[in-house]
């Protein structure tokens, strides 16, 4: 058994289950309001495309952050070059366990992991009848090659 949590579920591992669960209701309802809506499926679906997973908004972050502490570290006082190396710090903890400080911070604001997006993305696309051509393809060459276009489009 592994130390470190799978890639795909760290995040949600290491997270407040209030919170989690708060992220989950928030998907079901969404699914459902178009599942009654489909003609506004499209739209959601590009917004879904645009939103920023917990990694981009900790890279951004962490970027901005460590940035601007080598440049205030040669610029102003040396003691600025902490805040790069707490950045580097926080990002290898959350490479390796899925959490570091600002995690819980942003969860509680309601970003999400690529995955949880992507559950999303998947409900829509299904709901919109995206996968209903793999089930009709005779041969499974087929059924697989309508099954990665229609996850992929």
């Amino acid at each position: 058994m592994s130390v470190l949590p799978t890639t795909t579920r760290r995040v949600e591992v290491n997270s407040d289950p209030v919170i989690n669960q708060r992220i989950r209701a928030r998907i079901e309802q969404s699914v459902q309001y178009y599942a009654v809506h489909p003609a506004e499926v499209n739209d959601r679906l590009a917004e879904l495309d645009r939103e920023w997973d917990m990694e981009r908004v900790l890279e951004a972050n962490a970027a901005t952050i460590a940035l601007g502490g080598t440049l205030l570290g040669l610029f102003r006082h040396r003691s600025f070059l902490v805040l790069p190396l707490a950045v580097a710090g926080f990002l290898l903890q959350h490479a390796l366990q899925g959490w570091c400080p600002p995690v819980p911070f942003l969860r509680r604001r309601g970003v999400r992991t690529a995955a949880e997006i992507a559950s999303e993305r998947a409900a829509l696309k299904s709901l919109r009848g995206d996968f209903a051509a793999v089930e009709r393809m005779p041969n499974a060459p087929e059924r697989a090659n309508a099954a990665f276009h229609a996850a992929i489009v």
